[in-house]
Order: C-alpha cells, then sequence, then structure tokens
C-alpha cells in the first residue's frame, strides 16, 4: 500500500474511532420480573376441554419492556433505568399461563407461540399496565379487555373488561413492581373463575 493510500485509511480510521466515542452510551436497566405469584388451588374437578392463551393486543408503550408510568393528567411515561424482562404482552400472557396452571381445573392450556389448536381460546386489548398518580396517591392500574372464543370457528363467545387498581404506599421502583405483582394476582384470580364459569355454560 503507498505511503498517500495509508495515510488516508489512518484519516477514515480516527474519523470512524471519534464518531463512535460520540455516540450516546446505553442507559444501564434493572431488569424486573413479576413477583411471584400467590398459589392458590381450585379443589373442583379439572374440565375436559383445551385453552389456548394469545398474547394481548397493546398499545405502543405498552408492548414493550417499559415500565409505564402516569405521573399526572393524559402523560404517559416509563421509568428511567428500569424495564420488565419481557415486553408488557407476554409478560402479561405468561402470568395468565401460570394463572390456570396453578389453579388447576384447566389442566390442558398453551401459549400462542406453540401454534396449537385449543378448544377455547382467550384474546383481548391490554388498556392499562402502568403506575398512576393521583390526589389519592400512587396505584397501580391493569385492565383487560378479555373474549372467549371458540377455537375451531374464531366465535366470540363471551367478554368482559377487568379492571383492577392497587394502591401502592412508596414510590420506589421495587415497590411500584409489588404492586403490579399485586395487581396481576388479583385479576387472574377474576379471569380465570370468569373464564371457567363460561365455558361451562357453552
Amino acid at each position: 500500500m503507498s505511503r498517500p493510500c495509508r495515510t488516508l485509511a489512518l484519516a477514515a480510521l480516527l474519523s470512524l474511532s471519534s464518531a463512535c466515542s460520540i455516540l450516546p452510551k446505553a442507559e444501564p436497566a434493572d431488569v424486573y420480573r413479576l413477583p411471584a405469584a400467590q398459589p392458590v388451588r381450585s379443589n373442583s374437578a379439572p374440565v375436559a376441554w383445551t385453552l389456548r392463551i394469545n398474547k394481548p393486543l397493546a398499545s405502543e408503550i405498552l408492548g414493550t419492556p417499559r415500565i409505564a408510568v402516569v405521573p399526572a393528567g393524559n402523560l404517559i411515561s416509563s421509568y428511567k433505568g428500569a424495564r420488565w424482562a419481557d415486553p408488557v404482552p407476554a409478560l402479561l400472557r405468561n402470568r395468565m399461563l401460570d394463572a390456570f396452571q396453578r389453579d388447576g381445573r384447566v389442566q390442558r392450556v398453551s401459549a400462542d407461540d406453540a401454534n396449537l389448536q385449543a378448544d377455547y381460546e382467550i384474546v383481548g386489548e391490554l388498556q392499562a399496565f402502568q403506575s398512576e398518580y393521583s390526589d389519592a396517591g400512587l396505584a397501580v392500574v391493569v385492565r383487560l379487555d378479555a373474549r372467549l372464543v371458540q377455537g375451531r370457528t374464531q366465535r366470540v363467545l363471551a367478554s368482559h373488561s377487568f379492571e383492577v387498581p392497587q394502591p401502592v404506599a412508596q414510590t420506589q421502583v421495587p415497590a411500584v413492581v409489588g404492586g403490579f405483582g399485586q395487581a396481576t394476582d388479583r385479576l387472574m384470580a377474576q379471569l380465570v373463575d370468569w373464564t371457567v364459569a363460561q365455558a361451562k355454560n357453552q
């Protein structure tokens, strides 16, 4: 390589090096899982039908791993330096799977990722999965519009809107994450009971 070529190559390399140094560094983030669910086992006999649970649809901000917060009014933001281990729809879908398995009445349950056929499916939209500040204080709010669908025909058999507010005493992120665990536990208990009752009526 000639001297001019070597000089040009060195200049290009230095240019790239300096460009890399001005790029913003990735912000370190604490990664949170939902706290372990409280074990609740039903004494009722297992059902014969199968159930598939789909990830709920969500808005752009609720469809990410960010931990959403509404500090005031209609402003929605996220906690700096903290995120969920999975995008929220997958996080909630996995919580549903765990809830049905712990309950024990629906023993043949699968997730949409497995693409298995089932007698019934749960689909829906996640309307809220955030902490909210108000005059009453801080609370976690989880709201899910759920539908029970016949697997073979995709016909909607029943629908219901679930909403659970869970007050949080402290504003630190670990306390807020604990509030999310409590709120989802309460919502899952309602969802499992509702699903079993609706399928029984078909």
